[in-house]
């Protein structure tokens, strides 16, 4: 069976930024399954315009690209003033058809609510764009160091569910064309 293509997104781009860490803890871990294909996509690493374009930058169309050929995707996100940053919505809506009838899990972090208000902002945003947010994720309470059995444990469920939708909605659209 083809291995399922999950595309880890770093959301934030601040300079002194944990999430690239966070993201690799996440991917190492990941990858350790057989029955995924895991490829990260920093944000930090394009250079999307400062305003939505008329049309698609060379930026834009990579982006895109890569959000097409992913089945699934994990969204490493920090919660900002009980939200998420700007630089991911900027990227969520570089994208359209891309993220459609896919799952989407979350690994969130911040300090005290482990980015859950980030999180559930998140929720609706992707089921706006038909995309499936799995029920569990991980979430880190930055004051806690660095994630223990109880985070590794939140992983498995995670990826457990992303697999299964992922395989499923993957065995649908080639199937028939999702309508929406």
């Amino acid at each position: 069976m083809e291995r399922l293509r999950v595309a880890v997104i770093v959301g934030s781009t601040r300079q002194g930024r944990v999430g690239d860490s966070i993201a690799r803890w996440f991917t190492d871990l990941a990858c350790g399954r057989g029955d995924l294909e895991v490829t990260t996509l920093d944000l930090a690493d394009f250079h999307f315009p400062e305003r939505y374009p008329a049309c698609p930058t060379e930026s834009t169309r990579e982006f895109g690209g890569l959000v097409s050929a992913a089945d699934a995707f994990v969204v490493v996100t920090p919660e900002y003033n009980r939200s998420f940053p700007a630089s991911l919505k900027q990227a969520i809506d570089l994208a359209f058809e891309e993220w459609r009838a896919k799952p989407v899990g979350f690994v969130s972090y911040g300090y005290g609510s482990r980015g859950i208000y980030a999180v559930e902002q998140l929720r609706s945003v992707f089921t706006e764009l038909h995309a499936v947010s799995v029920r569990d994720g991980v979430g880190l309470d930055l004051a806690d160091g660095p994630p223990g059995e109880r985070a590794e444990a939140d992983l498995g469920r995670l990826l457990d569910q992303l697999t299964w939708w992922g395989l499923a909605s993957r065995d649908a659209r080639n199937r028939r064309p999702y309508v929406c």
